[in-house]
This record gives C-alpha cells, structure tokens and sequence, in this order.
C-alpha cells in the first residue's frame, strides 16, 4: 500500500491527517507526504526566504518522526493557482509517489491555498494516468482513490468514514510539535494553542465515532474512485 498526502502548507498535513498516516505506517505503507505551498507567509517577525528555510526543517523533522519521504513548497504561499504549471507539478508528484491511496484538503476548506490544492490534487490524479500528457515521470497506472480530511474545526465538514487514532496521539502531537514556527504563528494571529486546537478537534471527532480520538474523512465519489472495500486503516 502506498499512501499519499497532500496539504497546502507545511503543517496541513500533521494537523489534519498524521495520526492516520502513522495507523497506515504501523500497517507496513510507504508514506509519501507532500506540501505545495513553502509557508513563506505565515509569521509576524521572520522575513519569506527565511520563513520558508525554516518551515521546510520543520516539515523534514515531521516527516522523520513518521519515517515518511516528504517533498514540496513548490509555491509560495498564495501564489498557487489551478493552471497547467500547478496541474504539471501536481501530475508528477503523483507520478513519483505512485499512490494506491490520496489524502488531501476538503473543497470547502477555509482559504485558497488549501481549496486550490484540493482542486489540484483532484485533477491531476486523474491526469497522471493519461500516457499523451507528458511530464518528466511516466504515467500512473491507477486512478487513485482520494479521501478529502478535515476542514479546520471541522467547520461545513461531515465525515462519512473516521478513523481512531487513540493509540496514535502522541505521535500526532509530536509531528505537529516539529512547527514551532507555526506554533507561535497561530497564538499570536488567531490567539490558538495548536497542539490544545488539534486534541480538541480529534476528540470531538472521536466522541462522533465512540472512540477517544479520531480523523474524520468524506471519500471522493466519483466514477472510478470507488471502491468495494474499506479503504483507511
């Protein structure tokens, strides 16, 4: 099983999915993690090239943590848009990765960085598997399944699958801890506690399925894209 995820910035991923990608590693999945955007925005102090420097440390130690190969920042942030450069670079990352499975943003997310991914993600893995659209990796031979994650909050989002994460919070935390330059982002702009916003979502996500901690997901429906079988671990 392959397994790729696909967030806007660098700590998209670890707050909205992590504790479902450590559940697939502990059940022998290569772990692909991806990040469009480079998080240049993002602070009140540090410039964007040295912004971008750090968050790309702190997505590697993430990544580390997880034992999952990472690559992004292709774009800095609010500069991605839905167009046949972005569709390119999508088209090959899924190329590389090769996915059984696709972990990405919610449509309905709360800003353009995250929807465009989204958008993105959705067309080129299709686009990936079309051996007259030329990139510099040959063509998938799957049309991947995508799962949309959570929105922040869990805000205009209803899972229809879940997943418990319980025995995997700490690692979560951990991931997420790697951010700090986010971390210290959010309590200044939006006055947040990552890591407390974070255990507040899973556990309000849990209390929906019965457990302490879940991640809640809706599948893409879509021709092709459904499946006979339970795919989330």
């Amino acid at each position: 099983m392959r397994v790729l995820a696909v967030g806007a910035h660098p700590d998209d991923i670890e707050f909205l999915c992590a504790g479902t990608l450590v559940k697939f590693k502990e059940k022998k999945a290569e772990i692909f993690m991806s990040y469009l955007c480079n998080g240049d925005k993002g602070h009140f102090e540090i410039p964007s090239p040295e912004l971008a420097r750090i968050r790309k440390k702190e997505a590697e130690d993430s990544a580390k943590i997880l034992g999952a190969e990472i690559q992004g920042g292709i774009f800095p942030d609010l500069g991605i848009y839905p167009d046949e450069e972005a569709r390119k670079r999508v088209v090959d990352l899924i190329r590389v990765a090769r996915p059984d499975l696709v972990i990405t943003h919610s449509p309905k997310d709360y800003m353009c960085d995250h929807t465009i991914t989204s958008k993105l993600v959705v067309d080129a893995s299709f686009i990936a598997t079309l051996p007259n659209y030329k990139t510099e990796h040959k063509p998938h031979t799957l049309i991947a399944p995508i799962f949309f994650m959570d929105t922040s909050a869990g805000v205009d989002f209803i899972p229809t699958e879940y997943v418990d994460i319980s025995d995997f919070i700490k690692i979560k935390e951990k991931m997420l801890l790697c951010h700090q330059s986010q971390c210290k982002w959010l309590k200044e702009h939006d006055g947040i506690d990552y890591v407390d916003f974070m255990r507040k979502v899973a556990s309000f996500r849990g209390l929906q399925c019965g457990v302490r901690y879940a991640e809640g997901f809706r599948p893409y429906s879509a021709w092709g894209r459904i499946k006979a079988k339970r795919l989330l671990p």
